[in-house]
């Protein structure tokens, strides 16, 4: 049995359908978990923000630890129940899955990190966290906009991968990042990484629904 050769054409018209198809997919479930994410780190990073200035008790700081718990949780609800309303899924969906999950991974091993140093040698190294966040999230993000070819996903993570170069050098450079300046940029950072984009990406799936 002769095996049919794919021409290049026809290859470019797998890949691009395969694209089209999981952008398409993409635009509203995982507009809603971007949202999920985003409306979360806000909320959280809000009551710190507010804590922080009535208390100026730095136990406050464990609420974030609100978000990977939460979020968490959430993220593979909210997954399986995309996969059961649209099916079966895609190489270009598990890729863009396993993309978030070497993310998410990676913040678990920062946080037994953070944790070991904490405990065992009395060293704070929470900053690590709120560094990582701002140039690790926002580089997947960007790199999921440039393979979907969605401009709000890419322009959003570059808006907060920009707020996550600076505030590595705020740190380096040993400025201390006082909520009063850094807490609204960190907020920015999400609402134009995750809420912005997530309500983009549904309005259009509801526009070709």
């Amino acid at each position: 049995m002769v095996e049919k050769q794919i021409t290049e054409k026809e290859s470019l018209e797998v890949i691009t359908a395969m694209i089209a198809r999981t952008k398409s997919r993409y635009a509203l479930g995982d507009g809603n978990i971007m949202l999920m994410w985003g409306y979360l780190t806000v909320a959280v990073s809000l009551a710190v923000w507010i804590l922080l200035y009535y208390t100026h008790s730095g136990a406050v700081n464990w609420l974030w630890f609100l978000i990977p718990l939460v979020g968490g949780v959430a993220t593979p609800l909210m997954a399986r129940h995309q996969r059961r309303v649209e099916g079966v899924v895609s190489y270009s969906d598990r890729l863009i899955s396993q993309l978030w999950t070497i993310v998410g991974l990676s913040f678990v091993c920062l946080t037994a990190a953070c944790l070991a140093f904490a405990f065992i040698a009395g060293v704070n190294s929470w900053i690590a966290m709120l560094v990582y966040s701002l140039i690790a999230a926002p580089i997947a993000e960007t790199v999921q906009g440039i393979a979907l070819k969605e401009r709000s996903m890419l322009w959003g993570g570059v808006i907060a991968l920009v707020i996550g170069l600076f505030t590595l050098c705020c740190v380096v450079g040993g400025v201390l990042l006082y909520a009063s300046w850094f807490m609204p940029l960190f907020i920015l950072a999400f609402v134009s990484m995750m809420i912005v984009p997530g309500h983009i990406l549904n309005h259009k799936a509801a526009k070709a629904a």
